[in-house]
Parts: structure tokens; sequence; C-alpha cells
């Protein structure tokens, strides 16, 4: 290949990253008019967003109001509670230790919980995290209370969490349905401590968060000083609230207590395409929709949703938790990645569909041909 072919190419290539720039230039003064819209219609006070492509940032924007009372604007280094959207972190350290031989997925539970009682004989690990284990969710808050499972006031030990989970009778047999499940995943961080001797947070921070540099990343503590932490908050009759007090321990369980920034979202995503964290066959196998004892499939694989739009594969997970509510999706044969936080709960502030509108903006062809473009541009 001759030299003014190279400088050729070269130059095709210079042209071609500078038209892309402007385009997501453009496309990003699309999407703040989008979010600020919407903002505004679900009265959220602050919202962080990251756009990734190829693994690294193309928009990071905070928005709104991070702290109402001291008037702290939202950042893309802001931290806010992920809720269950950190349910794939869980599900990485679980089969970190399945790639480790520490455990198995078709191992029965009852292998590291001797106190399990007899109706979950058939459950196993691959149950708990694909949630098909049939124990039913401790939460939300509302719910737990009429069952009288936890009070979500008080401290409980694990043992002593394992045994109000126990309790409860199974709402179907083991791998017969999909049924969403904090309580399984509240299991799991207890199995890590029991196959590892360490609080799963520990291994979290050893494992994932250190070696990948997710410095603002870590389990809730409302004790200790966060910095850049955002406040959650709630609407109560059209007014702005804090949001709900949890006990310490009830704060730190493996379901989704994690609080992190879309910055720190951008190493999480960009070690999902490698090998940093785990295999890439066993990546699949986490990404790849759990099959039922009927054979049928369900939308769901190993602590990931797992659904096509237009035909693109999306991985993705929502979150929900003491007033802030988050969205992570995955265009992951794309490499499009769309990461949302807001910090007002889940029954006003609705980041899901902001995340699809916003992802068809940099793909066009998320969208049906007779889908309309979102408003804002």
């Amino acid at each position: 290949m001759g030299p003014w072919l190279l400088a050729a190419l070269a130059g095709v290539s210079v042209v071609a990253w500078n038209a892309r720039a402007a385009g997501d230039a453009q496309v990003g003064r699309r999407v703040d008019a989008y979010v600020r819209e919407q903002m505004r219609e679900q009265h959220v006070p602050g919202l962080a967003l990251a756009v990734m492509r190829d693994g690294k940032i193309v928009k990071a924007t905070g928005y709104g109001l991070a702290d109402v009372e001291d008037d702290v604007a939202a950042t893309p280094g802001t931290v806010f509670q992920m809720g269950s959207a950190a349910k794939p972190i869980t599900a990485t350290a679980v089969m970190m230790l399945v790639e480790a031989g520490s455990v198995k997925l078709d191992d029965k539970i009852s292998k590291l919980f001797p106190e399990a009682p007899a109706a979950w004989k058939d459950i196993t690990v691959r149950h708990l995290l694909s949630h098909t284990s049939g124990i039913p969710d401790y939460g939300p808050e509302e719910s737990s209370k009429d069952k009288g499972i936890v009070d979500f006031h008080a401290d409980y030990t694990e043992d002593e969490l394992v045994q109000k989970l126990a309790a409860l009778p199974l709402s179907f047999q083991p791998g017969e349905k999909w049924g969403y499940s904090n309580s399984g995943y509240v299991l799991l961080g207890v199995l890590i401590r029991r196959v590892t001797g360490r609080f799963y947070g520990d291994l979290l921070q050893q494992r994932i968060f250190k070696p990948l540099g997710m410095s603002a990343t870590r389990v809730i503590s409302e004790a200790d000083i966060i910095p850049h932490r955002s406040n959650g908050y709630r609407l109560v009759d059209g007014t702005l609230k804090h949001q709900d007090w949890v006990s310490p321990s009830l704060n730190a369980l493996a379901d989704g207590a994690v609080y992190t920034s879309v910055l720190d979202m951008e190493k999480w995503d960009a070690a999902l395409s490698t090998e940093k964290l785990l295999r890439k066959e066993t990546l699949e196998q986490m990404w790849t929709p759990t099959r039922l004892n009927d054979r049928s499939t369900v939308a769901y694989g190993l602590g990931w949703g797992v659904v096509r739009v237009n035909g693109h594969r999306l991985l993705r997970h929502r979150g929900a938790w003491q007033g802030f509510s988050s969205i992570l999706h995955r265009y992951h044969d794309d490499r499009l990645t769309v990461v949302i936080f807001t910090n007002l709960e889940e029954k006003h502030s609705k980041p899901e569909p902001i995340a699809k509108a916003i992802a068809a903006m940099y793909l066009p062809t998320l969208l049906p041909l007779s889908a309309p473009a979102a408003s804002g541009s």
C-alpha cells in the first residue's frame, strides 16, 4: 500500500471522525431538550445521563438538582443509588465464583443453607440468579408489611433474614415460572459470604470496583461521608419529600444496595465488552434467556433482562429504591449503552422510556419505520 493511499485513508478517517463528532453534538442538543422536557413532566429534581459507544462516553450530563435543600446541581459525577440496576453486578460476583469452581449453577442451595425448608430442596443457584426459584419477593416495603416479612426500620442479621424468607410458602415450583424476587438476590449475597467467608460488598470492591477504577462505587452507607452523594426524593400530593429511612442492615443487601455515578458506569460498561471480569462464554450465558421446565423461555438471563428491540439485542435492568430510579440499557451488539439515574421514586420517575428515546436518537434503526421522532428535536 503506497504512502499516498495511506494518507488518503487517514484523511478519510479524520473526515469520518469529525462528521460523527458533529453528528453526536447535534444529537446531544436534542437529548438535552428532550431530557429537560421529561424532567418537567415527571417532576424529577435531578438526573444524570451517560451515553457510551464502543465503551467510551459520547455524552455525560447532569440535569437539575442532586440536593434540593442546598441547591446543589446534579453532574455526571453525582453519586446515586442504583437500586436493582445493581443486580447484574451481584450476578457477576456469583459467576466469578462459578468460574473459580467454588459453586456450580446447578448446585442445590440447600448445600449452603442447611436451614432451608423442604420446599427449597430443588432450588438451585441458577434459579436464584434467574428469578425462577419461586421464593416470593420480600419487597416493596408496603407489600412486605402486609406479608409480615420484614420491618424496613429494623436491623437483621443475614441468618435472621434467611429464616424469614424460609418461612414463606413458594409462589410456584422452581423453574416452573418467572417471578421477580429480590429475596433470591438477598440469598445470593448470603451465599457469597458462606462460600468466601466475606461480606458480598467487600468482594465487589476487591474483584470489580477497584480493578476497574470505579472509585465512586460502593455499597450504601448512610453513616459514611460519601462525596457528591445525591439525596433521594418522593412526591407526596405534589410536594417533594425526602426518601423514607431504611435500617442500615436492609440498606446493604445484595439485591441492589449500591452507590455509583454515570462516570463509573463507563468503566463497568467497557469491561463487559472484554474478559476483565468474566470469560466471554460466561457473559453470553448470563445474556441468554432462561429456559423454564416446560422448555419455554423468558426474557431474563442470569442477572440481566434480555429482549429484542426492532431486531437489536438489548441487555437491560431497571432499579428503584429509597427515592431513586435508574435504568441501564446496553445494545450490546451495537456497542451502544444508555444509563440514567434520577433522584425520584419510581411511582413518578420513569427513566426507561427516556433511555429508549435517547438510544433511538443515536441509533435510529431501533425505531420501527412508522415511529414518530422524539420531541425536543
